[in-house]
This record gives C-alpha cells, sequence and structure tokens, in this order.
C-alpha cells in the first residue's frame, strides 16, 4: 500500500532527510517515501523517543547523538499523562501533547518518523498518539529497526538541537483512534479480541514485576509484543505478520482490541495489525489506554491465571 506503511525502512528515510540519497532498493517498508512528494522541501520530523524502564532518562543519549533534524520526547513527560487511576503510563492531555509537539517542530502538515533504541514500541506509542490527535496515517511512520539499524547501515547521525520551524498547532480534541475503558475490555474479550501484548509469563501469571496483581484479563489471548520483530532486528514482512494473527483467530468479522502492562507495548500490536492489512487505517484496533496496570488495581475485576484465556485449569 503505496505511501501509507506506518513502517520506513533506514534508507527510505535517509533519502527524505537533507543531503540523502534515494534508497538502495525498494522494500515493503520504503513505500512511504512515496507518501513525500516534496521531500526536498518539507523533510520529516523525526522524533527520538529512546526510553529506558526504571530510568535513567535518554536525554543524554539524544544529546550524544540522533538522527539529523531529530527532537526528543520523553515517554513519562511527554507521551503520558501521571501516573494515577488511569493506569502507569494513561493517554497524556491531548492539549498538552499538541502544544509539546508544536514545541517540537510538529504540527499541522507535518510528516514524522518516530523511532527508539530498543523493540519500536515506544515509537509505537508515538505514532499511535500523533494518529489519536489527527494526524494523516500517511504522515506518520515508525523507523523500522530505530537507531539499531540507522547505525548499523552507517547513515548519519548529529549532535546539533536544530531550531524549530514555527507550526500551526494540532488540534487537540483526540479521539482519532480508537480507545477502551476496562468495561470496554471487558466486553471486547467476552464478544471479540483482546489481544495481550505481554511477555507469556505474565500473561499467565507466573510473575507479575510491576503491577498490583498477576493474570491477564479474562477471555484475552496472548500476542506478546516482542514476536513482531525478526532475528534482525527489523519488523517480519506483513505476510508473515498476518499469519500470525490468523493463527491466533483474529478476524476482519470480530472487532479487536490490544493491551499490555501500561498501554505502550500495546501500540505495537495495533501498528502491526495495520501493517499487515489486518486492519486498514480507516479501521484500526482499538487501545486499552490503562491497561492491566489499570485492571489489576482494581480488585472489583477478575484475574484469570494460566494459558487459557478463561483461566481454566
Amino acid at each position: 500500500m503505496i505511501g501509507v506503511s506506518p513502517l520506513i525502512r533506514p534508507d527510505g528515510l535517509a533519502s527524505l532527510l537533507p543531503g540523502g540519497a534515494a534508497p538502495a532498493a525498494a522494500s515493503p517498508t520504503t513505500d512511504l517515501a512515496a507518501g513525500y512528494p516534496a521531500a526536498r522541501h518539507t523533510p520529516p520530523v523525526p522524533l527520538d523517543v529512546r526510553w529506558r524502564l526504571g530510568g535513567p532518562s535518554a536525554l543524554p543519549d539524544y544529546h550524544a547523538g540522533h538522527l539529523p533534524g531529530a527532537a526528543f520526547l520523553d515517554l513519562g513527560t511527554a507521551l503520558a499523562g501521571p501516573p494515577g487511576p488511569g493506569g502507569r503510563h494513561p493517554l497524556p492531555d491531548a492539549a498538552r501533547l499538541a502544544r509539546t509537539l508544536a514545541e517540537a517542530g510538529v504540527g499541522v502538515g507535518t510528516r514524522v518518523v518516530a523511532y527508539d533504541d530498543a523493540d519500536g514500541s515506544v515509537a509505537a506509542r508515538a505514532w499511535w498518539l500523533l494518529r489519536w490527535l489527527g494526524f494523516p496515517a500517511e504522515r506518520v511512520a515508525v523507523l523500522d529497526g530505530g537507531w539499531s539499524a540507522w547505525l548499523r547501515e552507517g547513515l548519519p547521525t548529529s549532535t546539533d538541537l536544530p531550531p524549530r520551524p514555527s507550526v500551526t498547532r494540532a488540534a487537540s480534541t483526540g479521539g482519532g483512534m480508537p480507545v477502551l475503558d476496562a468495561d470496554g475490555a471487558a466486553r471486547l474479550a467476552a464478544h471479540g479480541t483482546l489481544l495481550d501484548a505481554r511477555a507469556p509469563a505474565r500473561y499467565r501469571g507466573d510473575i507479575e514485576p510491576v503491577d498490583p496483581r498477576a493474570g491477564h484479563v479474562p477471555g484475552a489471548l496472548n500476542a506478546p509484543f516482542a514476536e513482531h520483530l525478526g532475528p534482525d532486528g527489523y519488523w517480519r514482512p506483513p505476510a508473515e505478520l498476518a499469519d500470525r494473527f490468523a493463527r491466533l483467530g483474529v478476524s476482519t468479522e470480530r472487532p479487536v482490541g490490544a493491551y499490555c502492562g501500561s498501554g505502550v507495548t500495546a501500540c505495537s500490536v495495533v501498528l502491526a495489525l495495520e501493517y499487515a492489512g489486518v486492519r486498514p487505517p480507516t479501521r484500526p484496533a482499538a487501545l486499552y489506554a490503562g491497561s492491566w496496570s489499570q485492571w489489576s488495581a482494581d480488585p472489583a475485576r477478575p484475574a484469570a491465571i494460566g494459558e487459557r484465556p478463561d483461566g481454566a485449569p
């Protein structure tokens, strides 16, 4: 699907930045370059969203080197609201997010590519939030392979802190992507398909290193986000991801949504479903934003234990 892939390869992005050359070869994730007809005059803004669970901040890493023209956004302060009843990483206030993005040079008409230095899940959170704010699918992407792939391919880096252009702030109402609350997640698990993006041990309830209780939402299916990437660190091909979701029972006939520990890695499931062609950009999967951190904090919510979705022995 030319121009609407949610992923772009490092060489494809490099060709869109000032001084870049055309990518060496076409690939499913360089198709986004076709959506940049005026790229030489209006290059995309890379968003550096590197982050560490438990800290420290990745801002020193950004200062030490980043993609040319990149702006840094922190997950905890820019891409999430304060922890509380909504979970560990609730959605940020839409107006505050729009203001933060404008300060980073991202506004109406801006094209954006987010990257991290891990598995792409934090970058997927940035992608999801931009779409939630109303950015069109063809204007937002995630860098396939992230910072590691950029370095591995020998592409240029910078320590400059470029001035940010004045932009028109994006609409700040949110609502561009479907969001579930706890009741909605329970209904979807019972009558649709709710995917749990966490590692199998956390899904089964063998361990719970972060949240109040172990287990999973009754009826949810385990779809670990770590399986989106191949051994080379790039996202698996769309057909391979589509086959994986089909084996999990995901279909176009039933509504589908995703959750994780705190609403971050589940964004990569939403992205993977779109990249695989299981869900079009016009009908994306829903996100249970509060995720397990919210669900498990409510003693009235049941927790299923074990490999079966219903928790039966």
